[in-house]
């Protein structure tokens, strides 16, 4: 009999199973089998560049002979910080043959940023952009003295109409000794052999975005990711050949696991665009036809910014799903009525190696009354939920409480943080900082970061509410609210927006129009209009970034 807070099978389709087995391969393992099953089939997609599965992995076993040569061994971290390229992806699947680790790395990271994670992860080497990646390893110092490969943007794709005239493919000879595909070319036909390794063994290092404290390493295993990509694959029904777009940069866990490793492992085609434009992320879906999108909600607005693009653009689609930030239901009703497509909510965190809480196919999100908060979803494959009130039990249904996540998915550890990991991860359960609910049909609603809370002369204001209601204005683009010490009430709601393409509004107005619709406490008493939110390059608004005095707004 199913528990009254676990009733979140039965909304589950057909082809989605309530178990998932602990998997008891590898990556390289599982790439394997993907290869030799279907090895002609079109693997990656690079503008017109098209590799099949058989190309793949004669590049990556390449790549893993050039890598063994500069040392690297099992259980070694090497950095990746690349845009979406196909190179992000030859590299992971060369170093997972050598059962070392990738480390992904956000290109946009200033100095502070980068120093703090190579200091705790100690990559051997570092892939990245020719010119940026050399750069950043100077800039680094002492801090790292391994080995740099370089690769250009467009190295492996074809020319084609949708490339930067002054782009283009190298020419022979041009490249240096330290250039990736100059490695590729010297161990052409090459194989590294085999790497005993335990499906429980280190895969990929990921650190946390830092947004409530210094960045961690969530060490994700070969199990963790394989455990989301079936996950995942059962919950898109992604069928062997259908075609994925890779929106969601790869140096973030959403596009590395639930988008890059799903579509690898399962047989789909992986389509590249590189640095994602509007103007891009549409033609391509059109061009290609795409059957599959997850992305942030940001890149969906970006879309209904465009003057072109409406239902017929994406008749190709079946699925779109977006992730790292709650979707506010005023958003999913406007792309819907233009594009045709309702967005479901997908969540995961880094620690549980993606995906893990979405909204499943053939069902449309409900609304939280008390709230107005759209559901995340339910619990996918494998994944239980809980939320724990502020006694420390198990809150009942419809209680305002902090989620938590156990699963196959889920870390086992932080790297190099012993306390942060018994403090995060306790008898398997992962305590997210997030305030959820979890209702009696076992819809998960995520109301808002712990941390993020607003007191108010001691009333609690969750920023989403608020945000919600902003969104739901017919000018506002995109919104974010915190809160603000004063003197007299202990904290005051400031919002931030920003507006759509044509729309007009006041501050005053926008700051009425919320005051009408919530209680005056939560209302903003102040309301800022900016050309553009601060975001992270995954496209997540940072809130931490508008509470401190010392960012640059304008």
């Amino acid at each position: 009999m199913i528990d009254t807070l676990e009733r979140w099978y039965e909304w589950y389709p057909k082809n989605v199973s309530r178990e998932l087995p602990v998997p008891k391969r590898t990556l390289a393992e599982a790439w394997s089998m993907r290869v030799s099953e279907t090895p002609e089939a079109t693997a990656l997609r690079y503008f017109d560049a098209e590799y099949t599965a058989r190309e793949v992995d004669t590049a990556a076993s390449a790549i893993a002979v050039g890598l063994r040569r500069l040392g690297v061994r099992r259980g070694d971290v090497v950095g990746i910080q690349l845009q979406n390229v196909p190179q992000f992806v030859l590299v992971e699947l060369a170093l997972w043959q050598l059962g070392a680790v990738a480390l992904v790395l956000n290109p946009m990271y200033k100095q502070r940023e980068l120093a703090t994670i190579v200091a705790d992860a100690r990559p051997v080497g570092l892939v990245g952009a020719e010119g940026e990646i050399e750069a950043a390893a100077s800039m680094l110092g002492d801090l790292f003295s391994g080995w740099v490969l370089t690769t250009r943007e467009y190295d492996a794709s074809a020319r084609d109409s949708r490339m930067p005239d002054e782009l283009g493919r190298p020419v022979a000879g041009d490249l240096p000794q330290t250039d990736l595909h100059t490695l590729l070319a010297r161990h052409q036909g090459e194989t590294p052999g085999q790497v005993e390794l335990s499906p429980d063994a280190p895969a990929l290092l990921t650190y946390t975005s830092g947004t409530t404290g210094e960045p961690k390493g969530a060490v994700a295993s070969h199990a963790n990711l394989l455990a989301t990509a079936e996950s995942t694959r059962q919950w898109l029904d992604l069928r062997p050949g259908e075609r994925v777009l890779a929106i969601a940069p790869l140096f973030h866990i959403t596009g590395a696991v639930a988008v890059a490793v799903t579509s690898l492992v399962s047989g789909a085609e992986l389509v590249f665009i590189g640095r994602l434009t509007p103007e891009r992320f549409l033609q391509a879906v059109v061009d290609y036809r795409i059957q599959h999108l997850c992305g942030s909600i940001t890149a969906y607005n970006s879309l209904l910014d465009l003057p072109a693009g409406n239902a017929d653009s994406f008749q190709s689609l079946r699925t779109v799903f977006s992730g790292g930030a709650p979707v506010p239901p005023q958003t999913v009703a406007r792309f819907q009525a233009r594009f045709g497509h309702y967005i479901r909510n997908i969540y995961g965190m880094t620690e549980t190696a993606s995906a893990c809480i979405a909204v499943p196919l053939g069902h449309e999100a409900p609304v939280e009354p008390s709230t107005g908060t759209l559901a995340i979803g339910v619990p996918m494959p494998g994944v239980r939920v809980r939320v724990r009130g502020s006694e420390g039990s198990v809150a009942a249904p419809g209680v305002q409480g902090e989620l938590e996540i156990s699963g196959p998915s889920v870390t086992r550890e932080y790297l190099n943080k012993p306390d942060a990991t018994a403090e995060t991860i306790v008898d398997g359960w992962l305590r997210t900082g997030d305030v959820a609910i979890l209702d009696t049909a076992g819809w998960v609603y995520l109301v808002d970061r712990m941390k993020d809370q607003i007191n108010v002369s001691g009333y609690k204001v969750w920023p989403r509410e608020v945000e919600d209601v902003l969104y739901e204005h017919r000018a506002v683009r995109e919104a974010a609210v915190v809160g603000r010490p004063h003197p007299y009430s202990g904290e005051e709601v400031v919002a931030y927006v920003s507006l759509r393409t044509g729309g007009v509004a006041t501050s005053e107005e926008i700051r009425a129009y919320v005051k009408a619709r919530l209680a005056a406490y939560k209302a903003p008493k102040t309301v800022v209009i900016l050309s553009d939110l601060p975001k992270t390059a995954t496209g997540k608004i940072q809130r931490r970034a508008l509470r401190d005095p010392s960012t640059d707004l304008q």
